[in-house]
Formats: C-alpha cells, structure tokens, sequence
C-alpha cells in the first residue's frame, strides 16, 4: 500500500510506466476493485493478484511502453482455462501511461480509497503502528499533543498533526475513521476517549476506537465516563484491551500487529 506509493512516486521522476488498475470483479478474483499495479520496462510497483492474469497485463503494459498502440478502455479477462487461472471469476483491467506529471494526482487517487484511521499517541507503540498500517490499506493521521516526537520522512499515506489540547483533533477526522488511543498518559487518553464518545453521539461515524490498557485501565475509565453521564451502551463502543485474543507479547511490534489484524477484522467483508 503506502511503500508501493512512495516507490511509484520516487520511480516516477525518472521514467513512465502504466498504471494497471482493477475496476471491477465478477465472482471469485485474485484481488478487489481499486487494486493497482505500476508496469516498467524493468518492474513491477504492487501487485493485481499475480499469476498468469498478472503476467498478461504485464506483457500487454511493456508493449504499449515499447511503442505499441495504446490500451483504450477496460479490458475483460475470465479467469478459467484460456487464462491459465481457476478462479471462475472475471476481472476488468483499465491501462493507463503515467509520468513524472502525473504524480500529484495520483497520489490523491491512489490513496483515497483507503481506510482512514485516527492514530494518537507518537511513543514506541504508536511508531510500530504507523509503520506497519503504511503496508496495508489505511490513510493514517497520526496525531500527538507534543513538539518532535514524529520521524522524517514518513510514507505518504501517514499525515502527521500536533494538536494541543490532543482531544481536539477528534472533530477533524475523516468520516468513518477508526481511532488508536496510545497516547503518553492516561489523562489525555480519557480526554480523547471522552471527544470520541461525544462525536458518537453527533454522528455516529467512528466504527471502532479501541484504547491501549489493561482491564483495570478500562474498568477506571467506565468509572470516569459513567460519571460524566455516559451510558453503558455508549461505553461498549469502546474497545479495550486492543488486539486480537491470543497474542501475548509486550514488545511495540507484536501489540502493532495484534491491533493491525483486529482493524483488518473491522473492515468491511467482501
């Protein structure tokens, strides 16, 4: 996802390719609509599913990039026995030349399908999420209320923002947005935890905020909220612990793919 960006911008500056782009299935396929790949003379940036639907775009791409006649529309590919591939579905393949001018622009359109997510917090388990959300299919803003805590040269689909007071940037995420709360206390956790409930109550579009902590973290903060008038229903919305059951370690990274792979689990099935 966002390092196949970030290579297809770099690479971009020194030559084109053809952006091979999935517009839409029928049936089983390899890989979803809006799934994209770069074709250079010497490469591939991402990837369509691979196999033999894979190896006949790529031909088709090098062609047009050697001169031959351009790709117009979308093309249909079944994907049984004259493909080579089992399948049984149907996938339709657009083609299009890039170059160093298109760059901006697709920077927007390649990232704009992806999944925002709301990640506050710039310690060291919030670095190993940014880090590995980059590889999947999340637009990420990134988000703490202290000077210098981010890395340079971040990938592209990770936005960074200060906000001070942390709590207020709750009412500028995205629509949809799922919400990481790993901030350096629990002070301003409960803060963030509090904006998130009341956004729910406005309008109901954060489909999952999960909170870093143990039970008994959790179990102080239902206290707190109860307190301030939320309801038991409001604070189920609330996920805490995070991470998939069964994963056990403590170091940033394992708890970085234990939430990973509970954010993939909220996502829209297919």
């Amino acid at each position: 996802m966002s390092g196949a960006v970030d290579e297809l911008l770099a690479r971009l500056r020194r030559e084109s390719a053809v952006l091979v782009r999935v517009e839409s299935t029928q049936g089983s396929a390899p890989r979803e609509a809006g799934t994209w790949m770069a074709v250079w003379a010497d490469g591939l940036t991402a990837t369509i599913g691979g196999g033999q639907l894979e190896f006949q775009a790529t031909d088709e791409a090098r062609g047009w990039l050697a001169g031959g006649p351009p790709i117009e529309g979308v093309r249909r590919y079944p994907l049984g026995p004259s493909l080579g591939q089992c399948c049984g579905g149907v996938v339709f393949l657009s083609y299009r030349l890039i170059d160093a001018g298109d760059a901006k622009a697709l920077q927007a359109e390649l990232l704009a399908h992806l999944e925002p997510v709301g990640l506050f917090g710039g310690g060291h388990v919030g670095a190993a999420l940014a880090r590995l959300l980059s590889t999947l299919p999340f637009a990420v803003r990134w988000i703490d209320s202290r000077d210098g805590v981010f890395p340079p040269d971040l990938p592209a689909q990770i936005e960074t923002e200060h906000s001070d007071p942390v709590q207020q940037a709750v009412a500028q995420l995205a629509p949809g947005s799922r919400v990481l709360i790993m901030s350096f206390s629990h002070a301003e956790d409960l803060d963030i935890v509090i904006a998130c409930l009341k956004r729910l109550r406005e309008r109901d579009d954060l489909p999952y905020i999960g909170l870093i902590g143990s039970k008994t973290k959790w179990a102080t903060f239902r206290h707190r909220l109860e307190a301030r008038g939320f309801t038991a229903a409001e604070m189920d919305r609330v996920t805490c612990p995070i991470g998939v059951p069964g994963i056990t370690g403590k170091e940033p990274e394992v708890i970085a793919v234990a939430v990973a792979a509970q954010l993939l689990q909220s996502l829209p099935q297919a």
